[in-house]
């Protein structure tokens, strides 16, 4: 297992090095940075020692080394637009940006196994079908249009929640949480919805399928003959086993809400990283784009890293397979 463990570790690494060459890359052929620092009418030699200042004129593999060795301690330069540290509007940013992202995968999972189950074991009630319809326009619509919708009805219509920000937040040290407000909470619930609808969809769609492949199996028929109860062999046995996919899909697509959010932040002007980044890319700052990569793809190989594990240690079968490779 530790050997397992140290395995993945390793490519997780590697592929944050990719990940990183990418991003330095950014600073290469997106332009000259210079043009987003100084006016064009600057004189040459005040963009000369800005150049400098930047350590734009030391050799490439210098620069490399430099990105990188800031990067691990989370320093990505200063922000052309901002004028302040990247880091710091990062850290700003990224309290609202988890907190919508956790909501909508706690909205995605809960939703999504209930009304899987339930299609699953009553697959011919009109319930049941409403759904299934229910998935099928959460994956058709694309994700600005719901939020339209939402906005149009919610809060143009009916004028029951907010159609932008955040609301009211409380400062709990250097995290900030709308969660203690009543308007934080209204402000929450419809980018919350939008954000999270696709994610449920899908989980739903796949708790069904696996729910009624696994009310096939041997086992299954096995634990009736002994004379269990329905609700011990549908949540004590089918369930357990059909959420060991959905743990590791689950956990990917907490990744892909991070940074997936960028649509929903737009659309609903919330003041996160993904609402950071298209700013960053109206205004050409690349700093912000680039530490913006670095850490969406952090996120996402750090979950990848942790599902990997709990795979390991939910499913006793890959548990045996992992022992024998090690």
């Amino acid at each position: 297992m530790l050997a397992f463990t140290l395995r993945r570790a390793v490519q997780a690494i590697g592929v944050m090095f990719a990940v990183g060459i990418i991003a330095f890359s950014m600073f290469r052929f997106a332009g000259d940075p210079i043009n987003q620092i100084v006016s064009l009418d600057t004189p040459a030699a005040e963009r000369a020692a800005v150049r400098k200042s930047l350590g734009l004129d030391d050799p490439v593999p210098v620069q490399f080394v430099r990105y990188f060795a800031d990067a691990a301690q989370f320093k990505f330069g200063v922000s052309y637009q901002f004028r302040q540290p990247v880091s710091t509007l990062l850290m700003e940013r990224m309290p609202a940006t988890l907190e919508l992202a956790i909501c909508a995968t706690v909205f995605a999972m809960v939703s999504g196994i209930l009304m899987g189950v339930y299609s699953a074991l009553r697959r011919d009630t009109v319930l049941a079908k409403l759904f299934q319809a229910v998935s099928l326009i959460g994956i058709s619509l694309p994700t600005f249009l719901i939020g339209i919708l939402l906005i149009y009805l919610f809060a143009v219509t009916l004028g029951w929640l907010p159609s932008f920000g955040r609301g009211e937040v409380v400062k709990l040290g250097w995290w900030t949480t709308g969660l203690l407000t009543l308007s934080g909470l209204k402000a929450l619930i419809m980018p919350s919805i939008t954000l999270g609808l696709f994610q449920m969809t899908l989980i739903m769609r796949l708790v069904r399928a696996e729910m009624l492949e696994v009310l096939r199996t041997d086992y299954i028929r096995f634990a009736r003959a002994r004379g269990l109860t329905t609700r011990a062999i549908h949540f004590g046995h089918a369930l357990k086993n059909t959420l060991i996919p959905v743990i590791t899909v689950a956990g990917l697509q907490f990744g892909s809400v991070i940074a997936f959010s960028i649509i929903t932040e737009t659309v609903f002007q919330w003041p996160g990283m993904g609402l950071l980044f298209v700013q960053a890319v109206q205004n050409v700052d690349i700093p912000i784009m680039a530490a913006y990569l670095l850490m969406v793809s952090l996120i996402f190989v750090t979950i990848n890293l942790v599902v990997d594990i709990l795979y390991t240690v939910v499913d006793p079968r890959l548990r045996a397979t992992v022992g024998r490779a090690t």
